[in-house]
């Protein structure tokens, strides 16, 4: 039974972790598409924009190096 328990306790916690993982990434996405959309908003794209841009950017990339593993072994 407790074999089963903590079966049960480990896919649960791989599931729960994909399942951030993937809100973030369209949390990611929608802060880009936000910020795109305000940096054209006037016409011209300044220094800070640009620099808010490449920001995100870089931190959406660095979100999708930490997928977590789905090595889950169940006997």
């Amino acid at each position: 039974m407790n074999n089963q328990q903590s079966a049960d306790a480990t896919i649960f916690l791989g599931n729960l972790k994909n399942g951030i993982w993937l809100l973030g990434i369209s949390s990611w996405l929608f802060g880009i598409t936000d910020r795109t959309i305000a940096s054209f908003s006037d016409g011209y794209l300044s220094a800070i924009d640009i620099i808010q841009l490449f920001t995100a950017s870089f931190f959406f990339v660095s979100w999708l190096f930490l997928k977590p593993t789905s090595k889950v072994q169940t006997r």
